[in-house]
């Protein structure tokens, strides 16, 4: 791995992403989106990580693909024409925000300084976000001739609501860390210097449940928001808690809890 992102554990079963390109305020170039799915696909399978932390080095989480990367999407083969060169290349940038969503743990977006492109789609992929005072969401579509892409049009009316959401996307204003935590779209905003512990602490809080209980949760979370009645969302938690309850780790959790411990999970 490149040094593009860092990887650390700051606490037991809690991994942390750190995009780090801080002069390019952490834009991605071409090779460090093949990069970041690989590290996605390794700790979807890793059940020693429980809850991932994502966030940035420097004065910005993420500014989306940096124009001044040179080198070509190394999985797009030589002679296509632009229509497939296009559809190539947005399949593997596409899916980040398709792998964070669909990871068994919880992620949690910590933004540093600001936002756009892939860095708007990233925290609303999330399942929780917390913006530092200095996060300001900036929707650059427009600037780039594009319109909604990453999934912003079907994220941000679920995260802030239709009208809030239309009025982000077609006017392409910017939206600062007070107001995002004032209209949903991040939990909550904190000063910058407690940025990484607040991350850290609601990692912790996480972290002390059954991992297979969480998994569970999360999936029904994101399923039920299309669920078409309250029954077939009920129908999708029972099996859910029949998994999470089938295993030891939900045992374990059951005697720290009486004996006021802290549980050791061992993923089975």
């Amino acid at each position: 791995m490149s040094e593009n992102i860092l990887i650390d554990e700051p606490v037991e079963g809690v991994k942390r992403l750190t995009l780090n390109r801080p002069d390019a305020m952490n834009a991605f170039t071409n090779a460090m989106y093949l990069e970041f799915v690989e590290i996605l696909e390794g700790i979807k399978y890793d059940p020693g990580v429980r809850v991932v932390i994502l966030t940035g080095t420097g004065r910005g989480f993420c500014t989306g693909h940096d124009l001044r990367d040179k080198e070509p999407p190394s999985w797009i083969k030589d002679g296509v024409g632009k229509a497939y060169y296009t559809k190539y290349a947005m399949q593997v940038i596409s899916s980040l925000p398709v792998l964070l969503r669909n990871l068994p743990q919880p992620v949690i977006c910590g933004i540093n300084g600001t936002v756009a492109g892939m860095g708007y789609a990233l925290p609303l992929a999330a399942d929780i976000a917390i913006a530092g005072a200095s996060a300001k969401f900036v929707n650059a579509i427009h600037n780039a001739a594009t319109g909604a892409e990453l999934g912003m049009s079907y994220m941000l009316p679920r995260a802030v609501g239709a009208q809030k959401a239309a009025e982000i996307l077609y006017t392409a204003r910017r939206v600062s860390a007070e107001e995002a935590a004032d209209i949903g779209l991040v939990l909550k905003t904190v000063p910058d210097k407690e940025l990484q512990d607040a991350c850290i602490d609601l990692a912790k809080d996480i972290a002390v449940n059954v991992p297979m209980g969480i998994w569970v949760t999360k999936q029904a979370f994101w399923h039920n928001m299309n669920a078409g009645s309250l029954e077939q969302a009920m129908e999708f938690e029972t099996r859910g808690v029949f998994m999470a309850q089938s295993t030891e780790d939900a045992k374990e959790k059951r005697a720290a809890f009486l004996e006021k411990r802290d549980p050791k999970f061992s993923s089975k």
